[in-house]
């Protein structure tokens, strides 16, 4: 069908031109003689003005019919500053109903008021919201970029393998049962790990894919079963290549896609001094407010809370927000305070606040002068000041206080926005964790990344104080890539693997084709899985995933649209060798 332009790319300079446009319609105004039609297309919209000799043949036209209308674009009487074709109008000369359409059951508009699970039902209708289209355009334009990139940097982009080996090592695996070799199976890639790292081996030196990935996990807001990433690998470099590599990326993503110049180089933070100060290893460093432990200045108190916890090892930490405490009334500080004792396990939440000159609060009273006098002035407190404390273990101070800076910050609206993105490298995270439910220490990241070569004597005598050549970038607190410096001795790995309890026998087991591989010349090697999704997400200002991947899914694994997963037939299971032990339904 002829188009000659899309709708919303016409402007004042086109006045005078006749043009062809098809598109949906997105609204209908009739006047009398004159009917006005926005008309849609994934460039924009624009006016269309049917008058006498046109206005009867669109007489049953509704929302989302397809028009092709051939007219004359003519300058507006009163231009619309809301859109960006808002100083022009098409005069309709002919019209071509190309489809017609039902009544749409949601609203196809960006402010819809439709919800989501209904939304997600109808999602080829909910795509045509412009603010989806776009997030869409914004993800493919990252792709561009990052293809231009990385192959200007010498990468070249190899496929990895969908139907792979399940390797039980961190995530549940989504697992495919073989036809052929009935009670085998196949697993969907957590990513391509193992691959990528065998391509390193092969001599390919450097590699990039955009990977499509696959976690069994429980969801949030940021988070899929299936999802993709921007996998890059490389040989003969250290975490300064790759870091460099990285910030290039993004310094051409963000300029390309927001007009945002970045920093030359990002921030590097370590994973215990993140921790210590921000509570978390993705810190949001929009606002100050950090996290000061103030144990030391309780050493000999009198007040008991805090010297049960202090003579127990624990900490006490404290929050400074200025000029917050008239925001909070006695009703708010008991909300926080459930806040961090029914999320954080923390057994209480204590305050003060600065008023003329003197500390007043919940735990003002046990507080010698003394003691007061010095958290004025080591946190410089002035009148207005709100302090908040939490006495506990370091992990339960720093996860509750931590949490509670972001929700003040939000609550108070002290988080700087409008394109600020503040980057830091997160680095030296714990080689291991330890699993209460295993009885073992396991791999913090994976068990291919490489421990600091300072804490390798470590690995068996003190495992909880080995730190790993692991590291994270993030912004604005989220994270948007993991990556690592992996294991490229032979001998290491067996000590690795030995660390977390894999015999090698077991690990022969579950990589025995990957182990014999490093038998061949393993050159060092180290890379990063950069989140699609994750990334696309921050510069599209949502906080929802969903609003970036074309068919998403809820947050309970479930596709709506096409009502998946669902039952198959007896003969699909008969084939594969598969009987269902016990069918659940939505009611169980």
């Amino acid at each position: 069908m002829e188009r000659t332009c899309g709708c919303g790319t016409l402007r004042k300079e086109d006045a005078g031109k006749r043009v062809t446009l098809i598109g949906w319609v997105n609204k209908r105004r009739n006047f009398g003689s004159l009917v006005f039609v926005d008309l849609r297309d994934r460039s924009g919209l624009v006016q269309i003005v049917f008058g006498e000799n046109t206005a009867a043949e669109i007489k049953d036209v509704r929302n989302e019919y397809i028009l092709q209308v051939t007219g004359t674009v003519g300058v507006r009487k009163e231009s619309n500053p809301n859109m960006p074709t808002g100083e022009i109008e098409v005069t309709a000369e002919s019209v071509n109903i190309v489809n017609s359409a039902e009544t749409s059951p949601i609203d196809i508009s960006d402010d819809t008021k439709t919800n989501e699970d209904t939304r997600l039902k109808y999602r080829y209708l909910d795509l045509r919201r412009p603010v989806l289209q776009k997030n869409l355009m914004l993800r493919h334009k990252i792709c561009m970029i990052a293809r231009s990139v990385l192959d200007d940097a010498g990468f070249v982009e190899v496929e990895t393998p969908i139907l792979a080996r399940s390797t039980p090592e961190g995530a549940r695996d989504y697992l495919v049962p073989s036809r052929i070799y009935n009670g085998r199976f196949w697993a969907l890639p957590q990513s391509p790990q193992i691959f990528k790292q065998l391509l390193m081996i092969s001599g390919m030196e450097k590699y990039f894919q955009i990977a499509r990935c696959f976690r069994d996990e429980d969801l949030r807001a940021d988070r899929q079963p299936e999802f993709t990433q921007i996998d890059i690998e490389m040989s003969f470099g250290d975490e300064e290549t790759i870091f460099a590599l990285v910030e290039k990326l993004m310094q051409a993503i963000f300029k390309g896609t927001k007009g945002v110049e970045l920093e030359e180089h990002f921030v590097r933070i370590p994973w215990h001094e993140s921790m210590r100060r921000f509570g978390t290893d993705k810190p949001d460093l929009r606002f100050g407010n950090e996290i000061n432990d103030l144990t030391d200045l309780f050493a000999n108190t009198a007040f008991v809370v805090f010297k049960n916890v202090v003579e127990a090892g624990g900490e006490i930490g404290c929050l400074k927000f200025e000029n917050a405490a008239d925001h909070y009334s006695r009703k708010g500080l008991d909300a926080l305070q459930e806040f961090v004792k029914h999320g954080f396990g923390a057994k209480a939440l204590a305050y003060l606040k600065m008023a003329d000159g003197t500390l007043n609060g919940s735990i003002a009273k046990p507080l010698s002068e003394e003691e007061k006098q010095a958290i004025v002035e080591r946190l410089d407190v002035k009148d207005g000041d709100l302090l908040l404390f939490v006495a506990d273990k370091p992990s339960v101070v720093q996860s509750a206080l931590g949490a509670l800076r972001v929700r003040l910050a939000h609550e108070l609206d002290r988080i700087q926005h409008d394109g600020v993105y503040r980057f830091a490298w997160i680095t030296d995270f714990p080689m291991f964790e330890y699993s209460e439910a295993e009885q073992r220490w396991v791999a913090a990241h994976h068990p291919f990344t490489a421990p600091n070569e300072e804490d390798i004597d470590k690995l068996f005598t003190d495992p909880e104080h080995v730190n790993s050549r692991a590291y994270d970038l993030v912004v604005n607190g989220y994270e948007l890539l993991s990556g690592s410096i992996r294991i490229h001795d032979q001998a290491l790995q067996e000590k690795v693997f030995e660390a977390i309890g894999l015999s090698m026998e077991e690990a022969k087991a579950r990589f025995g084709f990957f182990l014999d591989a490093f038998r061949y010349g393993t050159p060092p090697h180290g890379g990063v899985g950069i989140g699609l999704e994750r990334l696309t997400m921050v510069l599209a200002g949502t906080d929802n995933i969903r609003d970036v991947v074309a068919f998403p899914t809820t947050n309970s694994s479930m596709d709506l649209m096409s009502e998946s997963p669902n039952v198959v037939d007896q003969a699909q299971l008969d084939v594969l060798g598969i009987a269902i032990a016990e069918h659940h339904t939505d009611k169980d």
